[in-house]
C-alpha cells in the first residue's frame, strides 16, 4: 500500500509539474488549485449560454423532420462543441485565461434581424459568420488585429473595465429579476416581493457578497451553489411550485448532422450586397466586442503594460477568430471572447489553464446532462454583479482631471450598459476622442488612425441603424 501511495503520488507530482511548466504557473504567481478553481468559475458563470444560446436560434433555425425540442437540443450540442474547441484553442495556444463560447447578442443578430427580419435563410447566415472568421483568421495573421486595436485612445482603453462591470451588472440584476424595464421607465427595481426568483436572488447576492468580503477562497463559486442549493431546497420544501426556482428537465440529441456543414448550402445561394453587408456587421459587431473584453479583462488580471497594451495579443485574437470559423462550420452564430472570464480571474486565473478547465467542462457536459442546465440562471448570474461591481475598481486609472479624457472615457462606460453593447460603448468613447482633442487644441495627440476608426464607427452605426440592412433585401 505504501508503495503504490509513493507512485501515485510521483505520478500526480509529474502531471502538476508539466502543467505547471507548460502554462507557466511560476511566471505568472499561480498554482493548480488556484487555476482550476477560476476555470470552474468562469464556466459557471458563463453556463447560462447552453441554455439561451440554443433557444435564441431555434426561433430562427428550424429543421424539417424535427421538433423545436430536438433542435434546441441539437443546438446546445453544437454550442458545448464551439466553445470547447475554441477555448481549448484559447488555452494552449494563447496561454490565457479567457473562455468563448457563441456571443450573446450575436445571436440575437443573427436570429430576429438577419434571419427573422431581414428573410435571409439561417444557412446564408451561417455562411456569413464562416466568411467573418476567415477573414478574422487573415487579419489577424498579418497584424492587422492588433494594430487597430493598438489605436484606443488611453482612456478608452482604462474606461472599457468599468463600462464592462456596468453591461455585467445590468445583465445579472435583470436576470435574477432585480430590476426590469417594465412599469413605464426605462429601468426600474423589479416587484422583488412578489417573486421567489428575486428574493432568492438577492439572499444569493448578499451571501456571495459577504463570502467575498471575507475573503474566503472561492467565494463566487460557493455563492452559486448555496443559491442554487436555496432554490432547489425551497422547491423541494414545496414553498413554491415546481420548476420555478430549478430549470425544467431537457432531453439530449447528439446528432448534429442537420446543423454542421449547412454553411455550404448557405454559399450557394447568396446575394452579395445584402450577403455583404451581414457580415460586415458581425465583423464589425464581433470585432470591438473582443477587443472591449480582452483589454478590459486584461486590466484586471495585470497583463496591460504601462501603455496600457495587451502583450502578443495576436494570440487570443487568433483563437477568436478560429473559434468564430469553426463555430459556424458547426452551426451555431458567432463565437467571442466572453467577460464572464472577468469572474475566473478575479478568482487568480492567469493561465491557459484556466481556459484549459473550462474547455474539458463543456466537453464533460456532453458526456453527461450537461452540467450547465442544473444551474439556474439567476444563480450563475449572481457572479457577474459581483465582478461588475469588483470591476467598477478601475475608474480610478482614468485622468479626470483632463476633459479630453473625461468625455471618451466617460461616454464609453455610460453608452455600454445603456446601449447594451460593448462595441457601442467604444465606439462612442472612439468617435468623441478626435473631436474633444480637436477642440482643446490638442491635435499633436491625434493620429491619423483615429479619425479612420472614428469614421469606420460612424459608417457602421448608419448601417446598423438606418434600415439600410432591411432595405436591402
Amino acid at each position: 500500500m505504501g508503495i503504490e501511495e509513493t507512485s501515485d503520488a510521483r505520478s500526480d507530482s509529474g502531471v502538476t509539474g508539466a502543467l505547471a511548466e507548460y502554462f507557466g504557473f511560476e511566471e505568472h504567481g499561480t498554482d493548480l488549485r488556484t487555476e482550476v478553481l477560476a476555470g470552474l468559475t468562469t464556466f459557471l458563470t458563463m453556463s447560462y449560454i447552453v441554455v439561451v444560446n440554443p433557444d435564441i436560434l431555434a426561433q430562427a433555425i428550424q429543421l424539417q423532420n424535427y421538433s423545436a425540442a430536438q433542435t434546441e437540443s441539437m443546438l446546445a450540442v453544437v454550442t458545448l462543441i464551439a466553445a470547447a474547441v475554441a477555448t481549448l484553442i484559447m488555452a494552449f495556444y494563447a496561454n490565457r485565461p479567457f473562455a468563448q463560447a457563441p456571443g450573446l447578442g450575436l445571436n440575437a443578430f443573427f436570429a430576429f434581424t438577419v434571419v427573422l427580419g431581414m428573410g435571409i435563410a439561417w444557412q446564408v447566415a451561417l455562411a456569413a459568420v464562416v466568411v467573418e472568421g476567415i477573414i478574422f483568421i487573415a487579419l489577424t495573421a498579418i497584424g492587422a488585429r492588433e494594430y487597430v486595436i493598438r489605436l484606443f485612445p488611453e482612456p478608452v482603453k482604462f474606461a472599457v473595465g468599468t463600462g464592462i462591470g456596468l453591461f455585467l451588472a445590468i445583465i445579472g440584476l435583470e436576470a435574477m429579476g432585480i430590476i426590469t424595464g417594465e412599469g413605464g421607465t426605462i429601468v426600474a427595481l423589479a416587484p422583488i416581493g412578489q417573486s421567489p426568483v428575486a428574493v432568492v436572488s438577492v439572499v444569493g447576492l448578499f451571501l456571495t457578497f459577504a463570502l467575498y468580503a471575507r475573503g474566503v477562497p472561492g467565494s463566487i463559486i460557493l455563492g452559486i451553489l448555496l443559491t442554487t442549493g436555496i432554490g432547489y431546497g425551497a422547491e423541494w420544501a414545496g414553498l413554491v411550485a415546481p420548476n420555478t426556482l430549478t430549470p425544467g428537465a431537457a432531453a439530449t440529441t447528439y446528432d448534429i448532422t442537420p446543423l454542421a456543414g449547412a454553411f455550404l448550402e448557405g454559399l450557394r445561394d447568396i446575394e452579395a450586397f445584402s450577403f455583404a453587408l451581414v457580415v460586415f456587421t458581425f465583423f464589425f459587431v464581433d470585432f470591438f466586442d473582443t477587443a472591449g473584453t480582452l483589454t478590459g479583462v486584461s486590466q484586471i488580471a495585470g497583463f496591460l503594460d504601462e501603455n496600457g497594451h495587451l502583450p502578443d495579443i495576436d494570440r487570443p485574437l487568433m483563437a477568436d477568430a478560429v473559434g468564430t470559423t469553426v463555430g459556424g462550420m458547426l452551426g451555431t452564430s458567432t463565437v467571442t471572447t466572453y467577460i464572464e472570464s472577468a469572474s475566473g480571474v478575479e478568482e487568480g486565473g492567469r493561465t491557459g489553464m484556466t481556459a484549459l478547465t473550462v474547455g474539458i467542462l463543456f466537453l464533460v457536459s456532453l458526456v453527461f446532462v450537461p452540467v450547465a442546465a442544473a444551474i439556474p440562471m439567476y444563480a450563475s448570474h449572481i457572479a457577474l454583479v459581483v465582478i461588475g461591481v469588483v470591476m467598477l475598481q478601475n475608474v480610478v486609472d482614468i485622468d479626470w482631471d483632463d476633459v479630453t479624457n473625461v468625455v471618451p472615457a466617460g461616454l464609453t462606460i455610460l453608452v455600454m450598459p445603456f446601449a447594451f453593447s460593448i462595441a457601442y460603448g467604444i465606439a462612442a468613447g472612439i468617435v468623441s476622442y478626435p473631436i474633444v482633442k480637436l477642440a482643446a487644441g490638442e491635435r499633436e495627440d491625434v493620429r491619423p488612425g483615429h479619425w479612420m476608426l472614428a469614421a469606420a464607427f460612424v459608417v457602421y452605426f448608419f448601417v446598423r441603424t438606418s434600415g439600410v440592412l432591411q432595405a436591402s433585401v
